[in-house]
């Protein structure tokens, strides 16, 4: 059995850059060089090929890439870092997350797979007004993939700042640009068939690499989960208060009430998320899409299991060799609460095994940004340039192409986005995405597939409401201004009092869906709603095109 004395002295700069980007650098080379092996045969002109890879993947592999697609850096980096410096708030994102994937994929996910073809769009705009849905739930997925893709890019910031030591804004800012150039180049050459295949490598080792340290952590604490926590507190500023709710959200009406909200959008966020949703259009048939289903909610359960033995693992051993409170030691080093886990590694295995886990967590967030991409294009190239402004009449080598340039420029205002989001705390800028995407989609994806009367008009002022209400609540609470860790800490424009707007958005938006439906006319095609739910609950004529 090993000791304390054998772990890894706590290195001043933070590992080895050398050994660090070495791996990186590797690990691109092999991912790129699948992802051209796989694709060398594929119609690149082919929406259905750009898009959802040809349907062609198996319940196994579609349920490893969903895996990895849900677990951004968010639940890796993020979470880690938020139990580390908040202790049972942080990991109330762990159980959030995993709650809502439950509910994700057992009330929207298969009858959303069976009705639509390659966007959510295709679903919302199944029975009503092609145009006027369809417009608004691009807008929706452009803008919950573009404050998801800020997340992913203020991930990367961060790490590679722990990783190669880089403290200055220039350098980090730089390093920002680079992931972005990588995303690009990963969705321009594989489109869906080629970034399914790096969120399949990328879930293998992200559940791999952290289960390892998980056992490798209660190694040291002999398996006793009791010792572990025991000496996390002690090596805790917090102390006992990391065990109980309310180190972070328990100041005062405010915080607590933003928690509530909080909870709310981490159970209800996922079911809303675009590019979550679309990975069900990769397989062929309901039947696989459950068999994927299956696969991911074990392999994301065991991740979210584990997320809590590093968390608290990083407070102890990091404290413990550090010489100081592990969480003082965590947030002072580059990229702060998002180090944890990579500095966790550093304590267990040295500079190779930092290096490694860093690896892994970049392929993570390359592998979702990647997806995120793939999923705004689509959205924009599919629903809004061919349905919406040229009528449906565009030819599929057409579209395609425009989805590749609306990458390109995806990519672009992320870089851009990311600069601004660097150093902030990744699974807290998740929550606003989810936040907005439980808002602005799950209300009407609900009203769509489960309420006969819901019409275009309930559908159109749920989104908007649900959309801007959430947007709008954000640019004005705490998370952008008025607080230390604020985006913009130096201005004070928060009339809005909580950090997450959902417990506000998400039940105006349903009642406006409501309201909108019954204030209209309800002109819905009855043979488009029966067509609908024959295939929603079966599967029957699923991926076929509608005309409506």
């Amino acid at each position: 059995m090993p000791t304390l004395s054998t772990l890894t002295p706590l290195a001043v700069s933070y590992g080895n850059p050398l050994i660090n980007i070495s791996i990186f650098v590797v690990f691109v080379i092999f991912t790129m060089a699948v992802v051209i092996t796989v694709t060398r045969n594929a119609d690149k002109k082919a929406a259905a090929s750009f898009y959802t890879g040809g349907a062609a993947f198996s319940g196994r592999q579609n349920g490893l890439a969903i895996t990895g697609d849900y677990l951004s850096a968010a639940a890796f980096l993020g979470v880690t870092g938020a139990i580390a410096i908040n202790g049972f708030d942080g990991f109330l994102y762990s159980v959030g997350f995993f709650v809502a994937w439950i509910i994700a994929l057992t009330l929207v996910a298969e009858p959303l797979r069976n009705t639509g073809r390659y966007t959510m769009a295709d679903v919302l705009s199944f029975r009503m007004e092609s145009r006027p849905v369809r417009t608004a739930a691009a807008i929706s997925t452009l803008v919950i993939s573009f404050v998801y893709l800020l997340a992913q890019m203020a991930g990367a910031g961060g790490l590679v700042a722990l990783l190669l030591g880089i403290k200055g804004t220039v350098g980090q800012n730089l390093v920002i640009g680079v992931v972005g150039a990588i995303m690009i180049a990963y969705v321009l050459i594989g489109g869906m068939k080629g970034t399914t295949w790096v969120q399949m490598i990328k879930a293998v080792l992200l559940v791999s690499g952290a289960t390892i340290m998980a056992i490798w952590v209660l190694v040291y604490a002999n398996f006793n989960v009791s010792a572990l926590l025991r000496d996390a507190i002690a090596h805790h500023t917090g102390g006992e208060a990391i065990l109980k709710p309310g180190l972070q959200y328990g100041k005062d009406w405010a915080t607590k009430l933003s928690f509530v909200s909080l909870a709310i959008a981490l159970v209800t966020g996922p079911s809303g998320l675009p590019h979550v949703l679309m990975r069900f259009y990769t397989v062929p048939t309901a039947k696989e899409a459950r068999r994927s289903a299956v696969w991911a909610i074990n392999l994301v359960g065991l991740f979210f299991l584990v997320t809590f033995i590093l968390g608290y693992g990083a407070i102890w051993l990091v404290g413990q060799n550090g010489g100081d409170m592990g969480n003082t030691i965590i947030n002072g080093a580059p990229g702060k609460a998002n180090a944890a886990a990579p500095l966790l590694a550093l304590m267990l295995g040295g500079e190779i095994m930092m290096g490694i886990i860093s690896g892994v967590a970049f392929a993570t967030i390359l592998a979702v940004v990647a997806g995120l991409t793939i999923t705004a294009s689509a959205s924009f190239a599919h629903d809004i340039y061919n349905n919406v402004m040229k009528g449906g009449n565009v030819d599929a080598a057409a579209e395609v192409r425009v989805a590749r340039i609306t990458s390109v420029i995806i990519g672009i205002l992320a870089v851009i986005g990311g600069i601004f989001a660097n150093g902030q705390n990744i699974a807290f800028l998740i929550s606003l995405a989810f936040g907005v995407a439980a808002s602005a989609n799950l209300p009407a994806i609900l009203f769509t597939l489960y309420w006969r009367r819901f019409n275009t008009r309930g559908s159109v002022w749920s989104i908007y409401t649900g959309l801007i209400t959430s947007v709008v609540l954000i640019a004005f609470s705490p998370a952008i201004s008025g607080d230390k860790a604020a985006f913009f800490p130096g201005a004070d424009f928060a009339w809005f009092p909580l950090t997450n707007p959902t417990i506000v958005a998400l039940p105006l938006a349903f009642l406006m869906g409501w309201l909108g439906t019954i204030t209209a006319k309800n002109t819905a095609d009855k043979a488009l709603q029966a067509e609908m739910e024959v295939r929603s609950m079966t599967g029957l004529g699923a991926g076929e095109a509608v005309v409506h």
